[in-house]
Formats: structure tokens, C-alpha cells, sequence
């Protein structure tokens, strides 16, 4: 259940509209480092969440506060955009296949459809995608995950900051900003419960004696020449992150054999050419049917 506040969060002022960077603003809502992702990201990794509670009614708190950053960026973009209607659409109409440079840059969308409103998309005016969102119901991956989001999240938030000169919107900014930083160390102080690097790898359950352990602390070098030299670095020698293994280098070589399918079957109607099968491709089709 939720609950809903006529109050934004943070109030959200704009001095002088500013069309552009509503589309701008639209990155932060519907975009891949958006609160729209995070929001739902934070609640469906609560809604599936299995084990102790605190960590389902945690991302349950930090899922609804991200709403109310979704809201106090609608009324951003929406307040940015008043002031522009009328003229904006007169000018749109009497230039004819400029509608985007007429609009000083807003997505005409903003206008067309939400008159003059924020809606579910990016600064490019692509539509938000669930794809977007990850709960993988390991709860280490997902904080690994969220930690990753607020980073992406907040350096846009920086970039905003940076662009606008209104004083309403950096003061905006900075307080979600602000919240960034919270969640980056929120995340990784649950990582830390959970045993930090001790924790590694993810997930834990599984047993890695299961693994080709020869693998398993191995940076895999593919330089094309003999002499390629090795990028040298902490993931190449000593003691793994984990405590568990030694990193150490292999050159890349094949491990397995050359690919070499069957003939196309008749339904898939691939050229007549492509369905000859020679003698040699024959003998490899019989080897491996043990024929």
C-alpha cells in the first residue's frame, strides 16, 4: 500500500522556463540512469525478496522515495516548459519540418502529447524499458547492482547540475544529489553486513570446487604476438579480492574445436548449394551420432 502527500519531497522552483532543459531533465526521469529505473528496480527487488525482512522493507523505502524523485522531476520539466505554449506552437506551424529546432530544443512530444508535461521517456524521447531493471533475487548482486545505479544515477545529476544556471534547479539537483550519495553508501553498507568481499563470489551457494578452478583467478591475456605484454595490475598477482585464490596471468589459446555444424534442414530453404553435404562434413555428422 501507499501513501501520497500533496507536498513534493523538496520543493522545486524554476525562476526562468527553459524548454531544453526540460528535455534534458527527461534523461533523469525515463532514462537507463533514471529514478524511474531505480524506483522500480529498488521495488521489485523488494516485492521478490526472500529471507530477512529489513532488507525487503528497506528497498520498500528506498522504491516509494524514488517516486517522489520521479514527482518533483515531472513538476520540474513541467514548470520548465510553462511559458513556451503558444508561441512555440504558432512558430511550429508556420515552419514547416523544423518542429524540433523551432521548439528550442524541447521534445515537440512534450507539447503533441502531454501539453506541455513530463512523460515516460528519455531526452531522446525513447520510451522507458523494463529491461532496465534488475532483481536477480540474489540479494549481494542486487546491492552490487544498486550501487552501480546511484553512481550512473548521480553523475547525471552532476551533468544537470552543471548545465543549469536557474538557481531553483540546482537547489533541486543538489538535494537529490545529496540522496544519491545516501543510497551509494545504503547499498554498500549492506554489502558490508553481508560479509563484503568475503561474500564473493556471487552467489556463494554454489560450491567452486563445481568450477574449472584452473579459471577461476585467471586474467586471460589474448595479445595477437608472443611478446604482447600483459597489463599489469592488482586483478594480475597476489591474493584474490576474496581471500580464496591467487591471480595470476594465461595466455589465451583455443580450448576447444572448430565449430562445424550439420547441413540446413529442407523446411529452413536455404540455398540448394548449402545442402550438399560433402563426404568430409558426412563423416563428421556420423562421428558425432556415433554412427
Amino acid at each position: 500500500m501507499f501513501y501520497h502527500d500533496k507536498r513534493t519531497q523538496y520543493k522545486v522552483r524554476v525562476e526562468k522556463p527553459n524548454p531544453a532543459f526540460a528535455r534534458m531533465l527527461q534523461q533523469a526521469i525515463g532514462g537507463i540512469e533514471g529514478e524511474m529505473r531505480v524506483c522500480l528496480q529498488y521495488l521489485f527487488q523488494a516485492w521478490n525478496s526472500r529471507g530477512p525482512a529489513k532488507y525487503r522493507d528497506m528497498l520498500l523505502d528506498t522504491g516509494t522515495e524514488e517516486i517522489a524523485h520521479i514527482e518533483m522531476l515531472a513538476t520540474a520539466v513541467a514548470l520548465n516548459l510553462e511559458g513556451a505554449p503558444l508561441s512555440v506552437a504558432e512558430a511550429a506551424i508556420k515552419q514547416d519540418g523544423v518542429v524540433g529546432a523551432v521548439l528550442g530544443g524541447m521534445n515537440p512530444r512534450s507539447f503533441l502529447s502531454a501539453g506541455l508535461g513530463a512523460l515516460a521517456v528519455d531526452a531522446e524521447g525513447v520510451p522507458f524499458s523494463g529491461a532496465y531493471v534488475v532483481g536477480s533475487g540474489n540479494l549481494m548482486a542486487d546491492m552490487y547492482t544498486n550501487v552501480a545505479a546511484e553512481s550512473t544515477g548521480r553523475a547525471l545529476a552532476t551533468r544537470l547540475w552543471e548545465i543549469t544556471d536557474d538557481p531553483g534547479m540546482k537547489d533541486m539537483l543538489s538535494f537529490m544529489i545529496a540522496r544519491d550519495t545516501m543510497h551509494q553508501q545504503q547499498w554498500l553498507a549492506v554489502i558490508e553486513e553481508l560479509g563484503g568481499a568475503k561474500g564473493l563470489p556471487i552467489p556463494n551457494s554454489f560450491p567452486q570446487s563445481q568450477e574449472h578452478e584452473k579459471f577461476s583467478y585467471a586474467f586471460i591475456s589474448p595479445g595477437i604476438k608472443e611478446a604482447a605484454e600483459t597489463p599489469a595490475g592488482r586483478w594480475t598477482h597476489g591474493p584474490s579480492i576474496d581471500g580464496k585464490g591467487e591471480f595470476h596471468v594465461l595466455k589465451a589459446e583455443p580450448y576447444g574445436d572448430e565449430p562445424k555444424l550439420g547441413p540446413p534442414v529442407p523446411e529452413g530453404h536455404a540455398q540448394k548449394e548449402q545442402m550438399t553435404v560433402t563426404d568430409s562434413l558426412l563423416g563428421n555428422i556420423k562421428d558425432t551420432l556415433g554412427i
